[in-house]
């Protein structure tokens, strides 16, 4: 891998997975500049995930988490991740992490996440989705292009296409409507530059991108794009299979079985280039539309 290629924007994601430590199990995380009125919540997934992973053992990777987004997340504010030890097992330990902010001089919960944790062992069962096939990344529209075609109502890509390279497969901005049994969308992403080798900065930046276009899948039959709907996680789910590398381009295929009442419910099948299936997602949220 380049050592070269945006490092910069590598460090500001780990800057931004690097807690601080206030209190026995409680950390502090912030977040990085930003025009958005509410947090991105996968920056609050990835953060609570790297608290519950630093009262864990080094040698018990994550493999499955679950969380609630309570409220919306204040940029401007700092947020106190609360780590509940609730399991120490044999070969499982389970933490429970609550973030808090402040609101009007009271603290308020703005997110729930339990995280698992497995020493890992031999398989009696293994097997994995295929990975389809679809262009290379080099060969879809990246984030500047997409930009280039929609001009202003498409310019806050820019600060997360820093951070995070995507490579859409069709126009996030003017997909035509989808009918079963083909409604998935596929995309590419990466992290920006290198993230070092440790397994729980992967597993915790992976989270945090597995937020991004998501809840898209709710309004793929619809057809449209990003601006013609409003949305809002409810839940979010992961389960890890593989180990993964957030900094290697990996295939994010979304899909939608189920939506009424205002919600979505959206999956998620991750894979690394060589088909490796890597991690599986999960999330409700709410889809509205745009205001004005």
């Amino acid at each position: 891998m380049s050592q070269g290629r945006g490092d910069s924007q590598a460090a500001a994601l780990l800057a931004v997975l690097d807690l601080e430590e206030r209190d026995t199990d409680v950390f502090v995380g912030k977040t990085p500049s930003t025009e958005r009125q509410r947090i991105f919540g996968g920056q609050v997934a990835g953060q609570a995930l790297v608290a519950a992973g630093r009262t864990v053992p080094a040698d018990r990777g994550v493999h499955s988490l679950h969380a609630y987004f309570l409220r919306p997340g204040d940029p401007f504010a700092e947020i106190r991740y609360a780590v509940d030890r609730i399991r120490d097992g044999r070969s499982f330990t389970t933490r429970r992490v609550v973030a808090w902010q402040e609101r009007k001089g009271e603290e308020v919960a703005i997110f729930a996440l339990t995280a698992d944790f497995h020493a890992g062992e031999s398989a009696v069962a293994e097997h994995s989705a295929p990975m389809p096939v679809v262009p290379a990344p080099e060969d879809a529209l990246g984030t500047a292009d997409v930009v280039a075609r929609h001009g202003d109502k498409a310019a806050w890509m820019q600060a997360m296409g820093n951070v995070v390279e995507q490579r859409f497969l069709q126009d996030p901005f003017s997909a035509p409507p989808k009918s079963p049994p083909h409604t998935e969308t596929r995309t590419w992403f990466r992290v920006s530059g290198n993230l070092g080798e440790d397994p729980a900065v992967h597993a915790a930046a992976l989270t945090f991108v597995s937020d991004l276009t998501l809840l898209s899948a709710g309004f793929a039959r619809l057809g449209g794009g990003w601006p013609d709907f409003a949305g809002a996680s409810l839940d979010h789910a992961v389960w890890f299979h593989q180990p993964v590398r957030a900094d290697d381009w990996l295939l994010y295929e979304t899909d939608s079985p189920a939506a009424s009442a205002g919600r979505a419910l959206c999956f998620g099948k991750i894979w690394s280039a060589d088909g490796t299936h890597v991690a599986t997602v999960a999330q409700e949220g709410l889809i509205r539309p745009a205001e004005g």
